[in-house]
Protein backbone atom coordinates (compact mmCIF):
# COMPACT_ATOMS: atom_id res chain seq x y z
CA UNK A 1 0.00 0.00 0.00
CA UNK A 2 1.04 3.58 -0.65
CA UNK A 3 2.61 5.39 2.33
CA UNK A 4 2.25 9.07 1.51
CA UNK A 5 4.71 10.46 4.06
CA UNK A 6 7.63 8.59 2.47
CA UNK A 7 7.20 10.58 -0.72
CA UNK A 8 8.23 13.88 0.85
CA UNK A 9 10.79 15.13 3.33
CA UNK A 10 8.79 16.23 6.41
CA UNK A 11 8.49 19.98 6.95
CA UNK A 12 8.18 21.49 10.42
CA UNK A 13 7.79 25.04 11.71
CA UNK A 14 8.99 25.95 15.19
CA UNK A 15 7.32 28.46 17.50
CA UNK A 16 9.91 31.05 16.54
CA UNK A 17 8.85 30.65 12.91
CA UNK A 18 11.90 28.72 11.70
CA UNK A 19 11.02 26.19 9.00
CA UNK A 20 12.99 22.97 8.54
CA UNK A 21 12.79 20.40 5.76
CA UNK A 22 14.02 17.12 7.21
CA UNK A 23 16.02 15.40 4.47
CA UNK A 24 16.87 11.73 4.89
CA UNK A 25 20.54 10.79 5.32
CA UNK A 26 20.66 9.31 1.81
CA UNK A 27 19.16 12.37 0.13
CA UNK A 28 21.63 13.87 -2.42
CA UNK A 29 21.42 17.23 -0.65
CA UNK A 30 21.54 16.04 2.95
CA UNK A 31 25.16 17.11 3.51
CA UNK A 32 24.95 20.33 1.53
CA UNK A 33 24.28 23.13 4.01
CA UNK A 34 23.44 25.61 1.24
CA UNK A 35 20.91 23.23 -0.31
CA UNK A 36 19.31 22.49 3.07
CA UNK A 37 18.97 26.23 3.79
CA UNK A 38 17.53 26.73 0.32
CA UNK A 39 14.93 24.02 0.86
CA UNK A 40 13.97 25.55 4.21
CA UNK A 41 13.53 29.01 2.65
CA UNK A 42 11.38 27.73 -0.25
CA UNK A 43 9.22 25.70 2.13
CA UNK A 44 8.71 28.76 4.34
CA UNK A 45 7.47 30.77 1.36
CA UNK A 46 4.90 28.08 0.55
CA UNK A 47 3.76 27.82 4.18
CA UNK A 48 3.14 31.58 4.22
CA UNK A 49 0.92 31.40 1.15
CA UNK A 50 -2.79 32.09 1.67
CA UNK A 51 -5.41 30.82 -0.81
CA UNK A 52 -6.46 33.60 -3.14
CA UNK A 53 -3.24 35.56 -2.68
CA UNK A 54 -0.79 36.01 -5.55
CA UNK A 55 1.27 32.87 -6.01
CA UNK A 56 4.77 33.56 -4.65
CA UNK A 57 7.70 33.62 -7.06
CA UNK A 58 10.96 31.84 -6.32
CA UNK A 59 14.20 33.55 -7.30
CA UNK A 60 15.83 30.43 -8.70
CA UNK A 61 19.62 30.13 -8.69
CA UNK A 62 21.82 29.43 -11.69
CA UNK A 63 22.32 25.85 -10.46
CA UNK A 64 18.57 25.32 -10.18
CA UNK A 65 17.97 26.73 -13.65
CA UNK A 66 20.67 24.46 -15.06
CA UNK A 67 19.01 21.41 -13.48
CA UNK A 68 15.69 22.33 -15.12
CA UNK A 69 17.32 22.80 -18.53
CA UNK A 70 19.06 19.42 -18.32
CA UNK A 71 16.04 17.52 -17.01
CA UNK A 72 13.46 19.09 -19.31
CA UNK A 73 15.62 18.55 -22.40
CA UNK A 74 16.41 14.93 -21.57
CA UNK A 75 12.85 14.08 -20.55
CA UNK A 76 11.48 15.60 -23.76
CA UNK A 77 13.67 13.20 -25.70
CA UNK A 78 12.40 10.27 -23.64
CA UNK A 79 8.78 11.33 -24.13
CA UNK A 80 9.16 11.19 -27.90
CA UNK A 81 10.09 7.53 -27.54
CA UNK A 82 8.05 6.32 -24.59
CA UNK A 83 5.08 8.63 -23.87
CA UNK A 84 1.66 7.94 -25.35
CA UNK A 85 0.32 10.11 -28.15
CA UNK A 86 -2.20 11.94 -25.95
CA UNK A 87 0.55 13.05 -23.55
CA UNK A 88 2.85 14.16 -26.35
CA UNK A 89 0.08 16.21 -27.91
CA UNK A 90 -0.91 17.73 -24.57
CA UNK A 91 2.69 18.62 -23.75
CA UNK A 92 3.00 20.24 -27.16
CA UNK A 93 -0.11 22.33 -26.52
CA UNK A 94 1.13 23.27 -23.05
CA UNK A 95 4.57 24.30 -24.35
CA UNK A 96 6.42 24.50 -21.05
CA UNK A 97 9.64 26.51 -21.27
CA UNK A 98 12.84 24.49 -21.45
CA UNK A 99 15.21 27.40 -20.86
CA UNK A 100 13.97 28.36 -17.38
CA UNK A 101 11.95 27.01 -14.46
CA UNK A 102 8.39 28.29 -14.90
CA UNK A 103 6.89 30.01 -11.89
CA UNK A 104 3.66 28.37 -10.78
CA UNK A 105 1.56 31.28 -12.04
CA UNK A 106 3.28 30.87 -15.41
CA UNK A 107 2.27 27.19 -15.43
CA UNK A 108 -1.29 28.28 -14.64
CA UNK A 109 -1.29 30.81 -17.46
CA UNK A 110 -0.32 28.08 -19.89
CA UNK A 111 -2.60 25.41 -18.42
CA UNK A 112 -5.81 27.22 -17.52
CA UNK A 113 -6.84 28.09 -21.11
CA UNK A 114 -6.47 24.40 -22.02
CA UNK A 115 -8.34 22.68 -19.18
CA UNK A 116 -9.07 25.18 -16.40
CA UNK A 117 -6.47 23.79 -13.98
CA UNK A 118 -4.24 26.11 -11.97
CA UNK A 119 -1.24 25.56 -9.69
CA UNK A 120 -0.76 26.69 -6.08
CA UNK A 121 2.32 26.21 -3.88
CA UNK A 122 2.96 23.40 -1.42
CA UNK A 123 5.82 23.20 1.08
CA UNK A 124 5.99 19.42 0.77
CA UNK A 125 3.49 16.78 1.76
CA UNK A 126 -0.14 17.83 1.36
CA UNK A 127 -2.64 15.61 3.24
CA UNK A 128 -4.42 13.22 0.89
CA UNK A 129 -7.86 14.68 1.46
CA UNK A 130 -6.68 18.22 0.71
CA UNK A 131 -4.45 17.23 -2.20
CA UNK A 132 -6.96 15.07 -4.05
CA UNK A 133 -9.97 17.11 -2.94
CA UNK A 134 -8.60 20.26 -4.55
CA UNK A 135 -8.88 18.60 -7.96
CA UNK A 136 -12.63 19.20 -7.80
CA UNK A 137 -11.82 22.91 -8.09
CA UNK A 138 -9.26 22.16 -10.81
CA UNK A 139 -6.43 23.13 -8.47
CA UNK A 140 -3.11 21.32 -8.16
CA UNK A 141 -0.81 21.73 -5.15
CA UNK A 142 2.79 21.82 -6.36
CA UNK A 143 6.16 21.99 -4.69
CA UNK A 144 8.55 24.70 -5.93
CA UNK A 145 11.93 23.30 -4.97
CA UNK A 146 14.32 21.64 -7.40
CA UNK A 147 16.35 18.47 -6.90
CA UNK A 148 20.02 18.74 -5.96
CA UNK A 149 22.27 20.06 -8.74
CA UNK A 150 24.72 17.16 -8.39
CA UNK A 151 21.98 14.75 -9.48
CA UNK A 152 19.92 16.64 -12.10
CA UNK A 153 18.28 13.47 -13.43
CA UNK A 154 17.42 11.93 -10.04
CA UNK A 155 15.26 12.84 -7.06
CA UNK A 156 14.09 10.65 -4.17
CA UNK A 157 10.97 12.79 -3.76
CA UNK A 158 8.59 14.77 -5.97
CA UNK A 159 10.03 18.17 -6.89
CA UNK A 160 8.91 20.88 -9.31
CA UNK A 161 10.15 18.81 -12.25
CA UNK A 162 7.81 15.98 -11.27
CA UNK A 163 4.89 18.25 -10.43
CA UNK A 164 5.18 20.37 -13.59
CA UNK A 165 6.64 18.18 -16.33
CA UNK A 166 4.88 15.06 -15.05
CA UNK A 167 1.47 16.25 -13.89
CA UNK A 168 0.96 19.36 -16.01
CA UNK A 169 1.56 17.30 -19.15
CA UNK A 170 -1.43 15.18 -18.10
CA UNK A 171 -3.53 18.10 -16.95
CA UNK A 172 -3.13 19.80 -20.33
CA UNK A 173 -5.21 16.98 -21.86
CA UNK A 174 -8.98 17.53 -21.37
CA UNK A 175 -9.67 13.83 -20.81
CA UNK A 176 -7.04 13.41 -18.13
CA UNK A 177 -7.99 16.74 -16.55
CA UNK A 178 -11.59 15.51 -16.31
CA UNK A 179 -10.36 12.36 -14.54
CA UNK A 180 -8.53 14.49 -11.99
CA UNK A 181 -11.68 16.51 -11.37
CA UNK A 182 -13.66 13.29 -10.89
CA UNK A 183 -11.09 12.20 -8.30
CA UNK A 184 -11.73 15.45 -6.43
CA UNK A 185 -15.50 15.00 -6.43
CA UNK A 186 -15.05 11.42 -5.19
CA UNK A 187 -13.02 12.61 -2.20
CA UNK A 188 -15.90 14.86 -1.14
CA UNK A 189 -18.08 11.74 -0.78
CA UNK A 190 -15.58 9.67 1.18
CA UNK A 191 -15.57 9.70 4.96
CA UNK A 192 -13.30 6.78 5.87
CA UNK A 193 -9.52 6.76 5.72
CA UNK A 194 -9.58 3.28 4.21
CA UNK A 195 -11.66 4.45 1.26
CA UNK A 196 -9.40 7.47 0.74
CA UNK A 197 -6.38 5.18 0.84
CA UNK A 198 -7.95 2.86 -1.75
CA UNK A 199 -8.57 5.83 -4.04
CA UNK A 200 -4.95 6.96 -3.60
CA UNK A 201 -3.64 3.52 -4.52
CA UNK A 202 -5.75 3.38 -7.69
CA UNK A 203 -4.46 6.87 -8.55
CA UNK A 204 -0.90 5.67 -7.95
CA UNK A 205 -1.17 2.78 -10.41
CA UNK A 206 -2.91 4.89 -13.04
CA UNK A 207 -2.29 8.62 -13.09
CA UNK A 208 1.11 8.25 -11.41
CA UNK A 209 2.41 5.00 -12.95
CA UNK A 210 -0.04 4.04 -15.68
CA UNK A 211 0.90 2.56 -19.05
CA UNK A 212 -1.11 1.93 -22.21
CA UNK A 213 -0.79 -0.13 -25.40
CA UNK A 214 -0.49 1.97 -28.52
CA UNK A 215 0.31 0.72 -32.01
CA UNK A 216 1.69 -2.51 -30.60
CA UNK A 217 3.99 -0.72 -28.12
CA UNK A 218 3.74 -0.06 -24.40
CA UNK A 219 3.66 3.68 -23.75
CA UNK A 220 3.43 5.61 -20.49
CA UNK A 221 0.98 8.24 -19.34
CA UNK A 222 1.63 8.27 -15.57
CA UNK A 223 3.26 11.39 -14.15
CA UNK A 224 5.74 9.37 -12.11
CA UNK A 225 7.08 7.73 -15.25
CA UNK A 226 6.95 10.90 -17.36
CA UNK A 227 9.17 12.72 -14.84
CA UNK A 228 11.66 9.92 -14.08
CA UNK A 229 14.66 9.81 -16.40
CA UNK A 230 15.66 6.39 -15.06
CA UNK A 231 12.33 4.64 -14.72
CA UNK A 232 11.00 5.75 -18.11
CA UNK A 233 13.75 3.57 -19.60
CA UNK A 234 12.86 0.60 -17.42
CA UNK A 235 9.06 0.44 -17.19
CA UNK A 236 8.74 -1.92 -20.15
CA UNK A 237 10.56 -4.52 -18.07
CA UNK A 238 7.76 -4.51 -15.46
CA UNK A 239 5.20 -7.29 -15.22
CA UNK A 240 2.10 -5.93 -16.89
CA UNK A 241 -1.42 -6.65 -15.70
CA UNK A 242 -4.76 -5.60 -17.17
CA UNK A 243 -6.40 -2.43 -15.88
CA UNK A 244 -8.29 -3.63 -12.78
CA UNK A 245 -9.20 -1.17 -10.02
CA UNK A 246 -9.95 -3.97 -7.56
CA UNK A 247 -6.34 -5.15 -7.72
CA UNK A 248 -4.85 -1.66 -8.09
CA UNK A 249 -6.45 -0.60 -4.82
CA UNK A 250 -5.22 -3.59 -2.82
CA UNK A 251 -1.77 -4.57 -4.11
CA UNK A 252 1.22 -3.85 -1.85
CA UNK A 253 4.21 -2.01 -3.34
CA UNK A 254 7.42 -0.18 -2.51
CA UNK A 255 7.67 3.44 -3.61
CA UNK A 256 11.45 3.55 -3.15
CA UNK A 257 12.18 1.25 -6.13
CA UNK A 258 11.20 1.05 -9.76
CA UNK A 259 7.74 -0.46 -9.90
CA UNK A 260 7.96 -4.19 -10.81
CA UNK A 261 4.22 -4.45 -11.51
CA UNK A 262 2.28 -2.01 -13.67
CA UNK A 263 -1.29 -1.95 -14.97
CA UNK A 264 -1.66 -1.57 -18.70
CA UNK A 265 -4.73 -0.23 -20.48
CA UNK A 266 -5.64 -1.17 -24.02
CA UNK A 267 -6.27 2.46 -24.99
CA UNK A 268 -6.71 5.95 -23.58
CA UNK A 269 -10.44 5.44 -24.10
CA UNK A 270 -10.28 2.48 -21.72
CA UNK A 271 -8.37 4.54 -19.15
CA UNK A 272 -11.00 7.25 -19.29
CA UNK A 273 -13.88 4.78 -19.23
CA UNK A 274 -12.72 2.44 -16.47
CA UNK A 275 -11.15 5.03 -14.18
CA UNK A 276 -13.85 7.60 -14.87
CA UNK A 277 -16.56 5.12 -13.90
CA UNK A 278 -14.67 4.05 -10.77
CA UNK A 279 -13.96 7.57 -9.49
CA UNK A 280 -17.46 8.80 -10.40
CA UNK A 281 -19.22 6.04 -8.45
CA UNK A 282 -16.81 5.30 -5.59
CA UNK A 283 -18.21 5.34 -2.04
CA UNK A 284 -16.91 4.28 1.35
CA UNK A 285 -18.28 0.79 0.67
CA UNK A 286 -16.47 0.35 -2.65
CA UNK A 287 -13.13 -0.97 -1.27
CA UNK A 288 -14.85 -3.80 0.60
CA UNK A 289 -17.01 -4.63 -2.38
CA UNK A 290 -14.08 -4.69 -4.81
CA UNK A 291 -11.77 -6.39 -2.34
CA UNK A 292 -13.95 -9.46 -2.45
CA UNK A 293 -12.97 -10.09 -6.07
CA UNK A 294 -9.39 -8.82 -6.10
CA UNK A 295 -6.95 -11.55 -7.15
CA UNK A 296 -3.29 -11.63 -6.05
CA UNK A 297 -0.79 -10.60 -8.70
CA UNK A 298 2.67 -11.98 -9.29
Amino acid sequence: MFTEAKLYSPVTRERDGDVTVHLSDDHPGSRDEHYRARRNAIAAIALDYSPGAPVPHIDYTDDEQRVWRIASTELARKHEIYACRAIRQAAGNLALPSDHIPQLDEVSRLLTPLTGFRYVPAAGLVPLREFFGSFAERTFHSTQYIRHHRAPLYTPEPDAIHEIIGHASQLADPRFAALYETVGTAVARLETDSALKFLADVFWFSLEFGVVRENGEIRCYGAGLLSSYGEIDEFRQARLHPLDVAVMGTIAYDITHYQPVLFCADSVDQIVGVLGEFFATMTDETPAELGLRAQPVS
